[in-house]
């Protein structure tokens, strides 16, 4: 049987354990986020659930400081500011608001990326800093305020109880009077190694690796892979012919929230990345992609919520000649951006009146508008344009267009301001682009269920593919190419509800299994890569690519075989489906032309921590994170006991001194009477 300790420390404390830290991120000037002091800090807790009940905390309430538990509905900017100004709260637990707040949550910017896009005082100077559009309104900047005290979200529902219970039980206010001890009190621990910004931090760390034996390394720049495809096999280690036209489909595939690793992204980043793999699968089920003149690459950026980490170096890479394509080849760029809240089945095209006046330009973004028009005839997606006056939205294309003029589109479901009012945000889930399922259906079922989400998103993806199979030079008839929506609905369900299904259990290597944690999030990190990376990686590999009969030793080390071709394909040895019969697993090879290349901002790697052109996005180390709650005695008892411990070790040690001086008459041996002395 299992034995357990009943230890003092768990008679006092009851542990936090499904909590989100805000944390710290740095960039050239500035440091983001929040923090704890480095023993933690502690408070009484308050429950706050309207805005009447900050009076007590921030006047009234004699026990300060005080941990607040924040209803979700409060978490808005006015009460942070509020928050943050008075030296009476410690820190701040807060509960997630079910349903999401009706008039919205975005914490990022109203402006997001600002400055590291294409428009500047140099280009479109009319458009840059979001002057002609403000693309989220709703954007708050809340992720971006640096906090003095730590802030920790509740992910579960008991948790949340257990601790208003306890604020029940000991905190109440009584008829306007303070409550009698003990009282109810939470520690956050949420120290922070890094300081000031990028500049600083990692120069601290650079010195240590320099001088020191065990560097201590204060922050870590966030990193990832790109994952990218082509639909005809291109050598990944040498260089493309420069005559090859390419055209580039692009869409990115993290997201980001006030809390660390807390990222669904479900209308910000998976509804257009699940919409590009859609779209993949489509055009490579096409009998003539072989023939085609023009190769179609699939890119997947990580990290450009952070200004665009993805994008920036696999250009950077092209422009110096470290990817098998330059931006010479690139024919055109076709961007999925927020695909998935389209009113009246409306998708707007975006293009940059900037570079469209050039005439050369201007003739091929034309071509590529009435490709897709006309993709979507007989589609259940209208295309419009977003009109010669609007200017990009935020949009990896932008990072393209600063090294040249490149003719491309980005889509989207608005045209102006984004129809997505949880931007970046711990709302932006499947509630947000209202994917809904029956009640009672078993895990498997609802894996396998078909959405009105997923079939919109397939029919997405089915314009997509029918309109890059014509610009790539297909002539045939385009009514065949078809995005599957039972695909969509197994990819939306791996990506946005659980990772750890059976169809991403096939498909993966078997040593990468532990990756499939439950609950997906799209953060990109700075340990690389990320379950997302590896998934889309190898969904992509499972869509595009083919099954070939090899052991595990060939399929393991290709070059071994005359006729593998390693340069042209990434070989896979992926677990396989569960064996009908037994426990077992059928594992089988797959051969695709998915490949990583890294995404990692270039300002690190010319050592440019304070670059204005790249960006400088670094995540702080920490050594604990943990919260716990427990009961607080009153000042005068602490004080009264600390008194009383103090005389009784003094009495302790005078009665031990004086026994010490005294032992030889206290100890002294009697004599034996029966001895007798002559």
């Amino acid at each position: 049987g299992s034995c357990q300790g009943n230890s003092v420390e768990r008679k006092i404390y009851i542990p936090l354990n499904k909590t989100a830290p805000c944390v710290r991120l740095l960039n050239a000037t500035h440091q983001i986020g929040c923090q704890s002091s480095i023993s933690g800090d502690t408070g009484v807790i308050h429950v706050v659930e309207k805005e009447d009940d900050l009076k007590w905390v921030l006047v009234d309430g004699p026990h300060p400081p005080y941990m607040i538990l924040l209803d979700g509905n409060l978490f808005n900017r006015s009460v942070m500011l509020q928050l943050k100004g008075t030296s009476r709260v410690s820190g701040l637990a807060v509960a997630i608001a079910k349903p999401s707040p009706p008039q919205g949550f975005s914490p990022g910017l109203k402006c997001p990326n600002d400055g590291f896009g294409v428009y500047s005082k140099d280009y479109g100077p009319q458009f840059a800093h979001c002057n002609k559009t403000v693309w989220n309104p709703v954007g708050s900047g809340l992720s971006y305020e640096d906090f003095d005290f730590p802030i920790f979200l509740l992910e579960d529902a008991n948790e949340t109880q257990v601790i208003k219970q306890c604020y029940q039980d000991h905190n109440v206010p009584h008829d306007g009077s303070g409550p009698e001890y003990p009282l109810c009190a939470m520690q956050l621990f949420s120290h922070m190694h890094a300081v000031t910004s990028t500049v600083t931090c990692m120069r601290r760390s650079s010195l240590q690796s320099t001088f020191s034996i065990n560097p201590e390394v204060v922050c870590d720049p966030l990193l990832d892979y790109n994952v990218w495809s082509t639909l005809q096999p291109i050598n990944s280690s040498g260089k493309v012919d420069p005559e090859k036209e390419v055209i580039i489909v692009a869409t990115r595939i993290d997201s980001h929230s006030f809390f660390w690793n807390i990222a669904p992204g479900a209308e910000s980043a998976v509804s257009s990345f699940v919409t590009h793999l859609a779209a993949a699968e489509a055009l490579h089920k096409v009998s003539d992609v072989h023939l085609l003149q023009r190769n179609i690459m699939f890119t997947f950026f990580q990290g450009e919520t952070f200004d665009y980490i993805g994008s920036s170096r696999m250009v950077y890479d092209m422009e110096k000649d470290k990817f098998p394509l330059r931006l010479d080849n690139i024919h055109s760029f076709v961007e999925l951006n927020q695909v998935a809240l389209r009113n009246d089945s409306i998708l707007w095209m975006h293009t940059d009146p900037v570079s469209r006046m050039n005439e050369s330009v201007e003739v091929q973004v034309r071509n590529l508008l009435d490709i897709l028009s006309n993709s979507s005839m007989g589609a259940n997606v209208t295309l419009q344009e977003a009109g010669y006056s609007q200017p990009l939205p935020p949009s990896s294309f932008q990072r393209f267009l600063r090294a040249r003029h490149i003719p491309g589109v980005v889509l989207t479901d608005h045209r102006t301001a984004f129809q997505n009012r949880y931007y970046q945000s711990m709302y932006d889930t499947t509630e947000n682009i209202r994917m809904q399922y029956p009640e009672g259906l078993s895990p498997e079922e609802t894996l396998e269920y078909v959405t009105d989400t997923a079939k919109s998103l397939a029919e997405v993806a089915t314009v997509v593919a029918r309109a890059l199979y014509q610009l790539a030079g297909g002539a045939n008839n385009t009514s065949v190419i078809q995005a599957d929506p039972k695909t969509v609905s197994r990819m939306l369900y791996g990506f946005l509800i659980k990772m750890n299904n059976s169809w991403f259990q096939s498909i993966i290597k078997p040593d990468i299994k532990g990756i499939l944690g439950d609950v997906p999030q799209h953060y990109v990190a700075v340990s690389s890569p990320v379950n997302t990376t590896y998934l889309v990686q190898y969904v992509l590999a499972n869509l595009t690519g083919t099954v070939v009969n090899l052991t595990k030793e060939e399929c393991l080390n290709p070059e071994k075989i005359p006729s593998s071709e390693k340069e042209m394909y990434e070989y896979a040895w992926v677990q396989g489906s569960l064996d009908p019969n037994s426990t077992s697993r059928v594992p089988y090879c797959v051969r695709s032309t998915v490949h990583l290349s890294k995404a990692l901002s270039p300002a690190f790697e010319l050592r440019q921590w304070g670059s204005t052109e790249y960006s400088t996005w670094t995540e702080s180390r920490w050594k604990e994170i943990r919260a716990r709650i427990f009961l607080v005695a009153s000042k005068e008892l602490e004080i009264i006991t600390l008194v009383v411990g103090v005389a009784i070790l003094i009495f302790s040690l005078l009665a031990t001194y004086f026994i010490n001086a005294k032992a030889d008459v206290l100890f002294s041996i009697p004599r034996d009477p029966g001895a007798v002395a002559y």
